[in-house]
């Protein structure tokens, strides 16, 4: 009887908390979702063009699903725009040149997949002849990734400890005293943000490091702008923990929001091909703070971006930023009682 008793309360408890239910049984369904569509997509479909082809090679190779150019500067520099992955240039015949963006291992392969649909039988190793815009063909997938999951570990830990952090003050009872307090609350706001950020700042620097001088990371650019990303990235991370903690009445409330707010995010930052992801599902990335931090750190590690190439990038983290602490004053207006 004892034990159908304790059965029976804990079985009540789980009922009246909803959203301990909904982690139980709609965030796997969720996740186990967008995995499925993530990975059920067909295979990425490069683009790519020819430069100089002869006229003696035009009726012995098909052209149809390539793009013709006239010059490889035309050519060159739509390969560092994003227009293209890459191009076989014929300005000599008998060593034709392949040149390749070379940022992602899987786009180029790719690429020389679909280069050697032009040679059925080619008489020579073509990747003799393959130059890299960026990377080189000893770049793996850690390489590739690795900016991707630098973000994403930064953003995570950074979401989690300040949201419980936050918490804390709440169920601790400073967060009333602070408010019952002269102090305004975007003032308290504020200094929240301030006096955490000071520890993510610290956080993010230890973390690029160890990443890019002790894993080996790939890194052409500037060290220094790394960081810049990390911490605009660390402070929007900390800003949303602040905000959904306010939502919150103890820290396992805080850790369900990871399946729904963090997790997903990671799908749609650039570690899978978005090109190949169904297009109604495409939207969900630019909306997410981790889609400009990973492809602002990707410009940066593997292609060698300057401070320029990233304000736009920088300018969305930072609007993400102030939009969440708006958000903050607003929420945190129901616990002021006075």
């Amino acid at each position: 009887m004892r034990i159908r008793g304790f059965v029976v309360r804990i079985l009540q408890q789980l009922l009246r908390d909803k959203r301990t239910l909904a982690l139980m049984f709609l965030a796997p369904l969720l996740i186990l979702s967008m995995l499925s569509l993530v990975f059920d997509t067909e295979d990425y479909d490069a683009k790519v063009a020819i430069v100089d082809l002869p006229q003696q090679l035009e009726a012995k190779v098909d052209t149809e699903d390539f793009q013709v150019y006239p010059n490889p500067d035309e050519a060159l520099k739509d390969v560092k725009s994003g227009e293209l992955d890459g191009y076989i240039s014929f300005e000599d015949p008998t060593t034709p040149s392949i040149v390749i963006e070379g940022s992602d291992p899987t786009v180029n392969g790719a690429v020389m997949k679909k280069i050697q649909t032009l040679f059925p039988s080619p008489s020579q190793n073509m990747t003799d002849e393959v130059k890299y815009v960026h990377g080189s063909k000893d770049m793996g997938m850690f390489d590739s990734f690795g900016p991707v999951l630098l973000g994403f570990f930064v953003f995570f830990f950074v979401f989690l400890i300040s949201g419980v952090s936050f918490l804390r003050e709440r169920t601790t009872g400073t967060l009333e005293r602070l408010l019952a307090s002269p102090i305004k609350i975007w003032e308290m706001v504020v200094s929240y943000v301030i006096g955490f950020g000071i520890v993510t700042l610290l956080q993010a620097s230890l973390i690029s490091w160890y990443s890019i001088y002790i894993l080996d990371m790939m890194m052409k650019g500037s060290f220094f702008n790394v960081l810049i990303i990390i911490v605009s990235l660390s402070f929007t991370a900390l800003t949303l923990g602040i905000l959904l903690s306010a939502f919150a009445k103890n820290e396992l409330q805080m850790m369900q929001f990871i399946p729904i707010v963090v997790v997903p995010q990671i799908f749609f930052s650039g570690l899978f091909n978005l090109e190949t992801i169904s297009g109604w599902l495409s939207w969900i990335g630019p909306i997410t703070p981790l889609y400009y931090a990973a492809d602002a750190l990707r410009d940066v590690m593997i292609r060698g971006y300057a401070f320029g190439d990233l304000l736009f990038n920088l300018s969305v983290l930072i609007g993400f930023s102030l939009l969440f602490i708006v958000l903050n004053v607003a929420a945190l207006r129901k616990y002021r009682k006075i």
